[in-house]
């Protein structure tokens, strides 16, 4: 990275509680505590790692405010409510610096709908396509090759990246960000068995993303059959994930890679699904609760509950059955034995 900042520009950054040691030289580059050369920043974000804080080469090191140790000679150790979070403001900074904000104005390559509605301020990037009737608000910004169907809206401050799909009459709401390949308001997966054929179902209905969503690489919602498929405000949604027509998600919820959400499913907020798990249709995941990666889940659980495995059972539950299950071989070599006997 081509970055510098003095040791009192991140301490200022990070709003460090305390300061000890050098506070002379400059952050040139992140590091892991173990990776660390002299003019980087490291942090101690999992207590698991406390050991590698003295041996670590870095030249600044942001630090739990329970840490008890001294930094060594030209080495400088700033302790914060979060060393996670003080990290992310800085890298926040970075993001800024290598990647400036687009300048605003449409690129003349790009398809504008004379019926389009593009704030002055928002920047339209090359071959981007935006049909009739689309709404594009204030300071928003669409890279390359996005599409924008018919009468669509995308809220202020948006930031669109390359090869998403935002489809006709879909909505956005403010300061949502879509990593690239999204693909908001694709089909849903409808079709009736008549005089022994598939027969499509129309869907009719459209997809609603609240303020502050996060959507990852190559994801995608489908349109509701009818009325809308939600997304709530502030949850964020990794790569590689399905969400089907008519699905419900509450506000701040956290759905991992690869997690699969079937038809007319309800997750109440800050629900958390774990990575490649799979959710059948028409349930309700209550308020708080969590589901482990690669768990199967056909039924409905109430808020709080934590379940695991396929199909999903309590966590705890699911944990001890698979201790007892590495037990198994020596369990039936002792049923053997009593047999024979």
């Amino acid at each position: 990275m081509q970055v510098a900042y003095t040791i009192a520009e991140i301490a200022a950054l990070v709003g460090a509680q305390r300061v000890t040691g050098a506070d002379t030289g400059s952050i040139t580059d992140l590091a892991s505590l173990e990776a660390a050369r002299p003019g980087d920043l490291s942090f101690l974000g999992n207590a698991r790692y406390k050991a590698k804080v003295s041996a670590s080469a870095a030249t600044a090191i942001l630090l739990p405010l329970d840490y008890a140790g001294e930094p060594a000679p030209g080495q400088v150790y700033l302790f914060v409510e979060n060393p996670s979070v003080a990290l992310a403001r800085v890298c926040a900074r970075i993001e800024q610096s290598l990647w400036p904000k687009l300048a605003p104005g449409i690129h003349p390559s790009a398809v504008v709908s004379p019926g389009a509605r593009v704030d002055a301020t928002a920047h339209v990037g090359p071959l981007c396509v935006v049909e009739e009737g689309a709404q594009i608000g204030a300071g928003s910004v669409l890279q390359a090759s996005v599409f924008v169907g018919r009468d669509a809206r995308i809220g202020e401050g948006c930031l669109i990246m390359p090869g998403c799909v935002i489809a006709t009459m879909c909505l956005l709401g403010q300061r949502v960000r879509l990593q690239p390949g999204v693909v908001i308001g694709s089909d849903g997966f409808g079709y009736e068995f008549v005089a022994g054929r598939h027969e499509r179902v129309p869907q009719v209905g459209t997809v609603v993303i609240g303020d502050d969503v996060e959507i990852g690489a190559n994801s995608t919602l489908d349109r509701a059959r009818f009325s809308r498929t939600v997304v709530g405000e502030g949850t964020k949604i990794d790569n590689l994930v399905q969400i089907a027509h008519n699905v419900v998600i509450g506000r701040h919820c956290i759905l991992c890679a690869q997690v699969g959400i079937s038809g007319s499913t309800t997750l109440e907020d800050f629900v958390i699904l774990g990575g490649q798990s799979g959710l059948g249709g028409h349930i309700t995941l209550g308020k708080g609760s969590k589901v482990g990666g690669g768990a199967g889940l056909a039924a409905s659980i109430p808020a709080g509950a934590y379940v695991n495995g396929n199909p999903a059972i309590p966590y705890m539950l699911e944990r001890r059955i698979a201790v007892l299950q590495q037990r198994l071989p020596d369990l039936f070599k002792r049923v053997e034995a009593l047999e024979k006997k």
